[in-house]
């Protein structure tokens, strides 16, 4: 397409693309953006170098006048979305592209490769926050996925509202609390569970997790008490029926004096699990496979789409596609968060055409929202700079950018509705999404 447009002499042409998911991935009633941040750094940092020039040039990729575009790639435009850490619906336009199409087009793969993993564990892990009611979770699934991806899904789920990670290179690069147990192995290396435990409390203090699930766990708590004393942080279990098993420890730890040892339990948890085990005495929860998975969707369904370009005339002409089962909505759109009196989320309201009219009062305006008084609603603008003229908003960016987006999650899923939380598999968005004319 680049090398076609460059020909053609519509390279330059100014375009606007969009970001936007078509549905929420199934069960699910609400997205959360995540991977904005490093995908800026991303942006900032896309370059062709002569590696990659040489191959391209060598298999004949693209013409010699692409290749020398190419070498002095550097994106000037402007991008437009979400905060990371944001709630989105189906449609919402989630990131705006604003540059010409050369210097668009090419980003669609980095975009998306982005935003889709992210988003896709920051959705599940925002779940599974949802189930465990106010316990911590920690993601443990660096194992389970790619290299890189495993620094990137530690990072998404602590902006959904994780505590921590086991991936210290999430830690070192965005300012993730890290934490970690020892595993079975190191219990098998030692040639009693005794000498397990005495080396890992000599090495990290009483204060540490001990697994006590390696041989016979009634008889591995009563040696983690023996061994550490009242001062025991906690103990890890990591199989069996994990509703009995946490039970029988709690009372065991309890009969031995041990009311302040916490109880943290693995194997392979999702959100239901963990909402299974919301009656039990469990303290805390680390969750692997099913998070950096996005919970059985590995992505968040989101297209990269144009839907403006400026014309011969210098004016912007809505574009869409009308394919079956694909349609897109043309044009620029503002986007805005309806919140009513009670500061509970009832609409996405997408403005087409970009500005936001005055509020609408008339109840037959909204007559695709029962129940709703315009009257008594706030509408929350959603759409912030992310780079301007090629830079980088600095508020998005670091380990301070994915502090800001972890609280503004907190804050956005605070406004849901209560059916917005549900867990069970199907049913509508948390909030409909609504379109109205723009000024």
């Amino acid at each position: 397409m680049l090398d076609a447009a460059l020909s053609d002499e519509t390279a330059g042409r100014e375009c606007l693309f969009e970001v936007f998911a078509r549905s929420l991935p199934h069960g699910r009633r609400y997205g959360v953006v995540a991977g904005t941040g490093r995908l800026l750094e991303l942006i900032r940092d896309f370059r062709f170098g002569e590696a990659e020039l040489s191959w391209l040039r060598e298999n004949e990729i693209v013409r010699p006048a692409t290749l020398d575009w190419l070498a002095d790639y550097r994106f000037s435009g402007t991008v437009r979305g979400y905060r990371e850490g944001e709630l989105f619906f189906p449609n919402s336009p989630i990131l705006t592209v604003e540059a010409s199409f050369a210097e668009g087009v090419i980003l669609e793969t980095l975009v998306l490769s982005v935003l889709n993993y992210d988003s896709s564990v920051a959705g599940a892990a925002a779940r599974m926050v949802s189930a465990s009611a106010g316990r911590p979770l920690a993601e443990m699934g660096s194992r389970r996925t790619g290299e890189h991806s495993a620094v990137a899904a530690a990072r998404a789920a602590f902006i959904a509202g994780f505590a921590a990670t086991s991936n210290l290179e999430a830690g070192r690069s965005w300012g993730v609390p890290t934490m970690g147990t020892a595993a079975h192995a190191f219990t098998l290396l030692h040639d009693s569970e005794e000498d397990a435990f005495r080396s890992q409390i000599d090495a990290m203090g009483p204060g540490t997790t001990l697994l006590i699930d390696t041989y016979d766990v009634d008889a591995a708590t009563d040696l983690a008490v023996k061994v550490a004393g009242p001062g025991l942080g906690a103990v890890r279990l990591d199989s069996g029926d994990l509703p009995s098993l946490v039970a029988s420890v709690r009372k065991r730890l309890d009969d031995l004096g041990n009311h302040a040892t916490k109880i943290t339990v693995t194997n392979d948890l999702d959100e239901y699990t963990i909402a299974a085990l919301a009656a039990t005495p469990v303290d805390s929860y680390g969750v692997g496979t099913s998070v950096v998975t996005g919970s059985g969707s590995v992505a968040a369904g989101m297209v990269y789409k144009l839907v403006a370009h400026r014309g011969d005339d210098g004016e912007w002409m809505s574009v869409a596609k009308r394919s079956a089962a694909k349609a897109t909505v043309g044009g620029r759109k503002n986007a805005v968060r309806r919140i009513d009196a009670s500061g509970t989320a009832v609409a996405e309201v997408l403005y087409v055409g970009g500005a936001v009219p005055p509020q609408l009062t008339a109840a037959a305006d909204h007559a695709d929202l029962p129940d709703v008084s315009p009257a008594g609603s706030t509408e929350r603008p959603l759409l912030v700079d992310l780079i301007v003229d090629g830079v980088a908003v600095e508020d998005h960016l670091g380990a301070a950018g994915v502090a800001r987006a972890r609280e503004h999650h907190a804050a956005a899923r605070a406004e849901l509705p209560p059916q917005a939380l549900r867990l069970s598999r199907g049913g509508e968005p948390g909030i409909p999404t609504v379109y109205e004319p723009g000024a």
